[in-house]
């Protein structure tokens, strides 16, 4: 690589880093309470672990539920306000808590007002994270949509991993409004920065209509959603498996998941641009089945932590890859609400995952789920085949 192409990629990534940063600060507010609220819910207000569960989900849905209408939001007044708009979401959710905390006597209120708080966190996930992805693309140039992609999951998932303990920390110092008031600190700081940010230029023209942006992306969606469902299964079962083979460090597995997702996008991030995303998606599925097939069929703790590390990586140019796809699929002005659609499938993806492979694991025990996962994956690789053809019989008719 020649100096000046270094110094061109270099000067990129620092535009592109500036940006996913309010990423970074999105996920650190959902990371840092992760740990926290179970604990909260179920032993300081005396509510079930079926109730400590569900609140944690309730932001999953609430992010589930407004993913679409983030996206139309930055197609119509542009990606800084909305980024701004979650960022505050988020920071509002940190208010929640705090008034959670306070009421802690009067266990029904503070369980309603978590709930709130889980609801704003989660608008402030599909605003702020949307957001900051269209507003990435609008500062460099479409043709970096996968490497601005890629960075905002190398933010994600490091925020996540530093977020947990971090919250751990500050609860056993100061408690869930310890948790809380950094959370609004953090929000309150991520805002002023944002503030200062040159806003990108909203692209005009007619847009086409939100049924036809689905009818043009769901298929890149249903790839995305089937190819997280090996993310889901290791996620929130791997350390049910290690309890039912009698093996420890089930922990360390999933730290070696995120090694695999991190690394393969830091490395090969680039080859989404260079040999188109549909490629890259179906050598990303035959990785994640490997892995997922290596974990199902573990004999030792070894072969399952390979296997989750290939699973990483497979899972990792997932979401960047078809997203870059789905996004072709619409004009410039409708990128939004197509970005917002495409990343609700992987919110429903991992929202099935755990009842579905509940059930399943009922049935037939806990490693059964990762065979049944990559049954999943290779569903995938077939949608995923059948958009190469579409593609190819395009460019024939052209």
């Amino acid at each position: 690589m020649s100096p000046s192409k270094f110094q061109t990629n270099l000067q990129l990534n620092k535009r592109i880093l500036s940006i996913v940063i309010f990423t970074f600060v999105c996920y650190l507010s959902i990371g840092l309470p992760l740990a926290v609220l179970p604990g909260f819910v179920h032993g300081k207000l005396g509510f079930n672990s079926v109730l400590a569960g569900l609140i944690i989900s309730v932001q999953y849905f609430a992010t589930l539920a407004s993913r679409p209408h983030a996206g139309r939001f930055a197609d119509n007044i542009g990606p800084k306000k909305v980024v701004i708009f979650g960022l505050a979401c988020c920071g509002i959710s940190g208010l929640f808590y705090v008034l959670a905390f306070l009421s802690s006597a009067i266990p029904v209120l503070s369980l309603i007002l978590l709930c709130v708080g889980r609801i704003f966190l989660g608008v402030g996930e599909s605003f702020a994270a949307t957001g900051t992805i269209l507003w990435g693309i609008g500062a460099t140039n479409p043709i970096h949509t996968g490497r601005v992609i890629s960075w905002n999951g190398v933010a994600t998932y490091g925020a996540m991993a530093v977020g947990a303990p971090l919250g751990v920390l500050l609860n056993l110092h100061w408690g869930l409004a310890g948790v809380a008031g950094f959370v609004m600190i953090i929000a309150v700081l991520a805002i002023t920065l944002a503030s200062t940010k040159q806003a990108i230029t909203v692209v005009t023209g007619k847009r086409i209509a939100f049924r036809a942006v689905v009818g043009k992306i769901w298929m890149h969606g249903l790839g995305l959603g089937f190819g997280t469902i090996g993310f889901g299964v290791i996620a929130t079962f791997i350390t049910l498996y290690y309890a039912d083979k009698g093996w420890e460090g089930a922990a360390f597995t999933l730290t070696l998941f995120s090694l695999g997702f991190v690394g393969m996008r830091l490395i090969f991030g680039s080859n989404i641009a260079r040999f188109g995303g549909l490629k890259v998606s179906v050598v990303s599925f035959v990785i994640e089945i490997i892995g997922l097939l290596m974990i199902w069929q573990g004999h030792s703790p070894f072969s399952v932590e390979l296997g989750a590390f290939l699973t990483g990586s497979g899972f990792s140019l997932i979401f960047p890859a078809l997203g870059v796809e789905a996004v072709k699929q619409v004009p410039q002005q409708n990128q939004g609400t197509a970005l917002g659609t495409y990343s609700a499938f992987l919110d429903l993806g991992l929202g099935i995952t755990g009842p579905v492979a509940g059930l399943v694991i009922s049935h037939f025990g806990t490693p059964s789920i990762y065979l049944a996962a990559s049954f999943m994956v290779m569903l995938a690789i077939v949608i995923t085949l059948k958009m190469m053809r579409i593609e190819n019989r395009r460019k024939q008719n052209e």
